[in-house]
């Protein structure tokens, strides 16, 4: 069922303003530097990845990146959300982090950057990355963030569920969310995507993690569901050390050893005494 013809369009027009934005660009660092870097075993031995995935996708978004630094030997727990609401992802977040022994660098994809602002305040977790992400404020919906600004092209495409569920059809898969895969990855994606209740975008983060902790940000420069000039005005916003790269939403499908790289800076910085 087409969004525009059911109840929920009000919804996903929310979410369509919530993913838009502008901004200026400052402070990014170029996407050609992709090759990771090991990271020293002292650190990868203290500090575990745990990656949460966002909306219109699971855990096996990751897999090119977690391929990529478990090779560096830094230890990685995928988090698999079940996106019926913020305060769902965030428990099934902290179960994540609390079965950790040690510190955490926690990485959340677009919705997910929502889930770790809340969860990111644990004490295990020194770090956050953001990937295309959101970072509410104290206080501050998902579908608050972009409210007054264009929509991205791959939004106005979503559909939805008759209980309220919100998804992307393969061909805009392909189109929007992952167009620099090859297509028989993005038929995948599609096929594994999770569909998210559209009410979770309404969800207010009580705290925001990136006030007290050191933050990075993958711009997308090429996203067409997160506006790129939100996603560099919000890495500026929270001063987050930004690195953009010439990517489609899911940078960590198209050009993982760039997000890689990203996240083992962070854990080479979490693990300095």
């Amino acid at each position: 069922m087409q969004a525009s013809r059911h109840p929920f369009h009000l919804a996903a027009i929310a979410l369509a303003a919530a993913l838009a934005g502008s901004a200026a660009h400052a402070g990014t660092s170029s996407a050609a530097e992709t090759q990771a870097r090991p990271a020293p075993a002292a650190t990868a031995a203290t500090v575990t990845a745990v990656l949460v995935h966002g909306a219109f996708a699971d855990g096996s978004s990751w897999n090119k990146v977690i391929a990529r630094l478990q090779r560096d030997g830094i230890p990685v727990v995928a988090v698999q959300n079940p996106l019926t609401s913020l305060a769902d992802d965030v428990a099934v977040t902290r179960r994540a982090i609390d079965q950790v022994k040690g510190d955490v660098i926690l990485v959340g994809h677009s919705w997910a950057g929502t889930v770790i602002t809340e969860a990111g305040v644990d004490p295990k977790v020194k770090g956050l990355v953001y990937v295309a992400a959101f970072a509410p404020e104290t206080g501050q919906s998902t579908g608050e963030q972009g409210k007054n600004y264009a929509t991205p092209p791959g939004l106005g495409k979503l559909a939805a569920t008759s209980d309220g569920y919100l998804y992307l059809p393969a061909a805009a898969v392909k189109a929007d969310f992952a167009p620099d895969v090859p297509a028989a990855e993005a038929a995948q994606v599609a096929a594994t995507q999770g569909l998210i209740r559209a009410a979770a975008f309404d969800d207010r983060v009580s705290q925001a993690a990136w006030q007290s902790r050191p933050s990075w940000f993958v711009v997308s420069g090429q996203d067409h569901m997160i506006n790129p000039q939100l996603q560099r005005d919000t890495a500026k916003r929270i001063h987050a050390r930004t690195t953009e790269i010439a990517s489609s939403h899911t940078s960590m499908l198209s050009h993982p050893e760039a997000v890689a790289k990203v996240i083992e800076q962070a854990v080479r910085d979490a693990g300095q005494p």
